[in-house]
């Protein structure tokens, strides 16, 4: 049942950032930006941690997951360090899934030759 939770959550949110692309005329970046700022903001009202319990990997993959992330890291520096916890916390938080991504990007282009655009 995890993985049917991960399933329909996961594709109702790319479904409704969808909807806002299309019927939005704001740009992919703003959109992505809002969905990491939402994130962090229902983190930050703990509304977004019963939601990953619930839809798992459905949940915490996109870019709310990101922003929750996010603030879950800054929250906990700034337990443990004060106030320079705002600005490490994230950082370390998000670290393994950011250099994941470079390298695996970087061994993708390796192995596919991209191309510029003309």
């Amino acid at each position: 049942m995890d993985y049917v939770n991960a399933f329909w959550i996961g594709g109702l949110i790319c479904a409704l950032v969808q909807i806002l692309m299309e019927k939005t005329k704001m740009l992919p970046g703003r959109i992505m930006v809002l969905l990491v700022c939402l994130g962090a903001l229902l983190g930050a009202l703990q509304i977004y941690q019963p939601f990953v319990d619930f839809a798992g990997a459905g949940a915490s993959v996109p870019l709310l997951g990101f922003g929750n992330l996010l603030w879950k890291g800054v929250k906990e520096a700034v337990d443990e360090y004060g106030f320079l916890g705002i600005f490490m916390g994230g950082f370390k938080a998000s670290a393994v899934g950011i250099s994941a991504a470079l390298v695996f990007g970087y061994i993708a282009s390796i192995i596919f030759q991209p191309k510029m655009k003309k």
